[in-house]
């Protein structure tokens, strides 16, 4: 049996915000895989283990720029260490300048980003500057170029703290703005069921098989509640099949809405700052408690 540590546990709770006994059983359960512990907690508690999964945990802003035509755009996220600084002027300039590079120059990676030139010097030399200047570590995180099959519409969200670039092909500018908000609100993981990893809806269709174990459902029902279970997750994560969130009625989907208007998506890319970053969290106390042990020392 695989040794449980307990940053381990740790892990696991911070990652599912369950009870600290119910993550070292599920561990001891899994033999210490994490994703698969993670599965178990959902199977027991419920959507609660999947709270920690929309926490944002780094700082920072996205920043976006569509060309005048609409035809061209860019979608940026440059990550920094304290909200203070993600609402510095030079470090929004910084942010403004590379991503009107990312969209006019078209760099393959942040690396080729990086060695664009800017301000006399490089996009790399002046987030050095900066750091310098502000004492403070900051990255380019990723980015997204896109040349429109339709038009490009945008929308920034909670201080920059979530972007959207959509590719709407048809319709109007009234829709591409509704679009885009409902983006940011619903967060899809995918245009379609296609666009969703397979590794997510096995997960799923576990989860539900295991569910419907424990209420004691039929070995016969088992596949045919899992099914229900699956599309019933691709209608939640993905955009054409989510409620439109100005829906009058609350039943119209988007894909309905679509077709109402004599328009379609191309394609979309959502950031949100900081998801998947893992933000350390420090005790304040105990820091000056150490210092002030240090220092008697």
């Amino acid at each position: 049996m695989a040794e449980i540590t307990a940053s381990m546990v740790k892990d696991l709770r911070e990652k599912t915000d369950a009870p600290m006994m119910e993550c070292k059983k599920a561990l001891s359960e899994a033999g210490g895989d994490l994703a698969k512990a993670e599965e178990i907690l959902r199977v027991k508690l419920g959507n609660k283990a999947t709270k920690a999964a929309t926490r944002v945990t780094a700082e920072g802003v996205v920043g976006i720029h569509i060309a005048a035509d609409g035809k061209l755009g860019a979608i940026l996220e440059v990550n920094c260490e304290t909200d203070f600084v993600a609402r510095n002027d030079d470090f929004l300039a910084l942010v403004k300048n590379s991503v009107e590079l990312v969209a006019n120059q078209a760099p393959a990676d942040v690396a080729q980003l990086s060695a664009l030139p800017l301000s006399g010097g490089t996009v790399e030399s002046t987030r050095a500057a900066l750091v310098g200047k502000i004492g403070e570590n900051m990255s380019l995180r990723r980015f997204a170029r896109t040349e429109a099959k339709g038009k490009l519409y945008s929308y920034i969200h909670g201080g920059a703290k979530i972007g959207v670039l959509l590719d709407l092909v048809g319709g109007d500018e009234p829709l591409g703005k509704d679009l885009s908000m409902h983006i940011a609100a619903f967060k899809p993981k995918a245009l379609d069921a296609s666009g969703v990893q397979q590794a997510l809806v096995d997960s799923e269709r576990r989860i539900a098989i295991e569910k419907a174990k424990e209420a004691g459902k039929p070995e016969a029902m088992l596949e045919k509640i899992a099914e229900g279970s699956v599309q019933k997750f691709l209608k939640e994560v993905t955009l054409l099949g989510q409620v439109f969130v100005k829906a009058e009625d609350g039943k119209e989907t988007i894909e309905q809405l679509l077709k109402k208007k004599g328009a379609s998506v191309a394609g979309f890319t959502l950031y949100v700052v900081g998801e998947g970053i893992e933000k350390k969290v420090s005790d304040f106390a105990a820091e000056v408690a150490a210092q002030a042990a240090a220092a008697q020392k």
